[in-house]
This record gives structure tokens, C-alpha cells and sequence, in this order.
């Protein structure tokens, strides 16, 4: 698997100050995307033990709330396993920090609907989020009144209640009041 980058020092993409990583590779292609140049799966460098290494170190910081993933497309095939691999080393090293994630694909439909990759990779990937952001960037929808998201038809899911429901659970309560937004969802 490729990255296209790491940040350190992320407040755009989840609650608080967060390490993010950029996987390469994605089919969706969303128009006007942000990071077209992560489509390609060879962009950027190969992830390497040395790089999760490096992840974790800067994850190891009192001030960092959580990891983000986001892409390229976390959960293309080629992706899956070395996602799986990253978020079972943070989620064992960080089991209280937030793990969010940003997906073109559909949480209920695509992911839970065994359609993408390998069903039961995908079902560990999401044992491990807290948060999912999930639906393609549809620039029609774009506003920049949302937070965390970029479109409007992006939902931000809290994932364990989902999981144990088996319904979509959109993400509320205490999210919402440490974010201090009145609602993240309009």
C-alpha cells in the first residue's frame, strides 16, 4: 500500500488535534476532489513498518485527541489490509484515542453489504473506527458551512452504535458538545 502524506498537526479532519494519513488509490473520482493525485495507487511511498512507526510516535502525544484516515480511498481492495494492520497497532497502542474515517463508499449498502473487497477485512477495518464519514464528494453539494465533511449527502456515523444496532447511527451527544457546533449534521 502507498501514502500520499501524513500530518501531524490535523484540525480539519475530525475533532481536536489529530495525526491524519492520506492512503493512495481510489476508483471514485469524485469531481473537483481535493486529493485527485491519491487516485493513483502508486502514488506517493510505500507504507513500511518504518512509517507506521512513525505514526504512533506522533500519535504518542497528550495533545492529539485521535488518527484520522482518509485518501485515496481507505477502503479499495489493495488498501484493506494494510488498513486493517495500521488501525489494529493504534486501536492496541491507543485504545481511548478516536479513530475517524473518511470513505466514498456507503456505510450500510457497500461496506456492511459485503460489496467492497473482502467482507470480513471490511468488518474488522469498522470494529476499529469510532467515527465513519461515508459517501462520495458530490461537488453540487459542497458547502463550506459543514463541518468535517464536504458535501452535503456525507454522513458522519458514529460506528459502534451502528454496528450494534445494525442501522445507521448518525454521530450526537457528547461528540457534539466537544466539537461545540449546535448541530454538525446541517
Amino acid at each position: 500500500m502507498n501514502y500520499a502524506t501524513i500530518k501531524k498537526f490535523d484540525i480539519a479532519n475530525g475533532p481536536g488535534v489529530r495525526v491524519s494519513l492520506f492512503v493512495s488509490g481510489c476508483r471514485h473520482k469524485c469531481k473537483n476532489c481535493f486529493n485527485s493525485e491519491a487516485w493513483d495507487f502508486d502514488y506517493g511511498e510505500k507504507f513500511t513498518n518504518e512509517t507506521l512507526n512513525e505514526l504512533l510516535e506522533a500519535i504518542d502525544k497528550d495533545y492529539i485527541e485521535g488518527f484520522s484516515l482518509l485518501g485515496g480511498e481507505p477502503f479499495e481492495p489493495e488498501n484493506q489490509d494494510g488498513v486493517l494492520e495500521i488501525l489494529t497497532a493504534i486501536k492496541q497502542k491507543f485504545p481511548t484515542k478516536t479513530v475517524w474515517c473518511y470513505t466514498g463508499f456507503l456505510f450500510d449498502s457497500q461496506l456492511l453489504g459485503g460489496k467492497v473487497g473482502n467482507a470480513q477485512t471490511v468488518q474488522k477495518i469498522l470494529e476499529k473506527i469510532d467515527v465513519l464519514v461515508d459517501g462520495k464528494f458530490v461537488e453540487e453539494l459542497k458547502s463550506l458551512d459543514l463541518l468535517f465533511r464536504g458535501s452535503s449527502n456525507q454522513r458522519i456515523i458514529d460506528v459502534k452504535k451502528s454496528l450494534a444496532v445494525g442501522e445507521v447511527i448518525w454521530l450526537s451527544g457528547e461528540w457534539q458538545r466537544r466539537m461545540g457546533s449546535g448541530n454538525i449534521y446541517e
